[in-house]
């Protein structure tokens, strides 16, 4: 049994920042890949940027410069730093994880959500 855990969403002002989180646990062997996504009102749901165990990130065009994302591989969890926030990163952001459990299986999952609201 696995459960991914999100946090750190909410409102903030144009141009500022925030961070979101996302702790996995239960039977976790591995997790060979990390990511976040955001469904902003609307419209569908869309990559942000992932990261490979080894720490190769890739970045939607829309965030580079902007947005950073990390893991810490010994609490299982993935962090996306949000700067020069604009009012189109409104959206529900979604923590994404590749977690290799019992049996060496390999599956995907989703976090809760977390809204972040950029408007003054």
């Amino acid at each position: 049994q696995v459960q991914l855990v999100e946090s750190g969403g909410g409102l903030v002002q144009p141009g500022g920042s925030l961070r979101v989180s996302c702790a996995a646990s239960g039977s976790i062997f591995a997790i060979p890949a990390m990511g976040w996504y955001r469904q902003p009102p609307g419209k569908q749901r869309e990559l942000v940027a992932r990261i490979t165990s080894g720490g190769s990130t890739n970045y939607a065009d829309f965030v580079k410069g902007r947005f950073t994302i990390s893991r810490d591989n010994a609490k299982n969890a993935v962090y996306l730093q949000m700067n020069s926030l604009k009012p189109e990163d409104t959206a529900v952001y979604y923590c994404n994880l590749d977690i290799m459990t019992v049996g060496w299986v390999t599956r995907n999952y989703w976090g809760q959500g977390t809204q972040v609201t950029v408007s003054s």
